[in-house]
């Protein structure tokens, strides 16, 4: 790895204000905002945030000299990757795996040629198929695949759980939805490169609390995902698709989740995923303006 991409990967980045490691990232895709990888790196420099997620499929197809480029203009404006998105389908068919996985090197080759260091997916929470167990199979024998691959080229994989009621119990059989229960398909893959994407709305929606998240370690924390809880709604009844900013209503103690994992030494970047139709019906600049208002105010409450 050259130096330029190593500094694009976080390894030289100072702490965040306050002296966290955590990093306030950018994803433009979660919040509705249209925009190239150059164009996300733009953003994040001037909305303020520190982190970008990576565009898997743009580090790809890029000549080198683009690459260099952007690796450059990063580094000249204090910004570092995030995580890129798992491009390999796991949740369907044998034929569509294998496709996936068959073109997965040369996307891993580009990302660690960028500096990326993270990859990011989630859990289906429910099947209508395979039994709990079926899936843990299942899964953990795809993923495993997908975590090699990674941890060839030295990268980590973090998985998501969902943890609303309303998804988990709306097919047969209910898989992976809590902290717990992720452990248990983390041990499946078995590579020692996989963690978690810990979304504060998922931790919320599980039941869990601060003691769940103090049995990590800094090291199985990929990445973070912020967001709100509408009010007025009992935790078993929230939708997934209905979410708020961070800190808009207080029903999700952000401070207590940030706080925490800042505390355990966590290093993962932190985006904001609201799925808020607002957010979304809004002007790239409102939008922008509107999400880095919100994660300021979360990372102010790290303790």
């Amino acid at each position: 790895m050259t130096r330029r991409a190593m500094i694009a990967s976080g390894m030289f980045a100072m702490a965040a204000p306050g002296g966290t490691r955590l990093k306030m990232a950018l994803d433009c895709g979660s919040i509705g905002v249209k925009a190239t990888q150059p164009e996300a790196v733009g953003y994040a420099a001037q909305y303020g945030f520190s982190a970008v997620s990576a565009d898997g499929g743009w580090l790809e197809r890029a000549a080198e000299s683009e690459r260099k480029k952007l690796l450059d203009e990063m580094q000249a404006k204090g910004i570092v990757w995030g995580q890129a998105g798992l491009s390999v389908e796991f949740r369907k068919g044998e034929e569509e795996f294998a496709a996936g996985l068959k073109a997965f090197p040369a996307r891993v080759a580009a990302l660690k040629r960028a500096g990326v260091t993270r990859m990011t997916t989630w859990i289906p929470p429910v099947s209508d198929t395979e039994t709990y167990l079926e899936s843990l199979k299942m899964q953990g024998r795809r993923l495993r695949e997908v975590a090699k691959i990674l941890k060839g080229e030295g990268l980590r994989l973090g998985l998501e759980y969902v943890g609303p009621k309303t998804l988990w119990t709306s097919k047969r059989y209910p898989f992976v939805h809590t902290m717990k229960e992720m452990k248990e398909l983390i041990a499946e893959i078995g590579t020692g490169n996989v963690g978690f994407v810990l979304d504060c709305w998922h931790w919320y929606t599980a039941g869990e609390g601060v003691a769940d998240l103090k049995t990590l370690a800094a090291a199985d924390v990929v990445s973070i995902d912020l967001n709100d809880a509408p009010a007025g709604i009992a935790v078993d009844q929230q939708k997934d698709s209905v979410r708020e900013l961070p800190c808009a209503t207080g029903v999700i103690p952000v401070g207590e989740f940030l706080t925490t994992l800042s505390r355990l030494g966590a290093d993962a970047p932190a985006r904001c995923e609201p799925f808020n139709a607002a957010l979304r019906a809004m002007a790239a600049p409102e939008a922008l303006g509107a999400t880095a208002a919100a994660m300021k105010k979360a990372f102010a409450l790290i303790g």
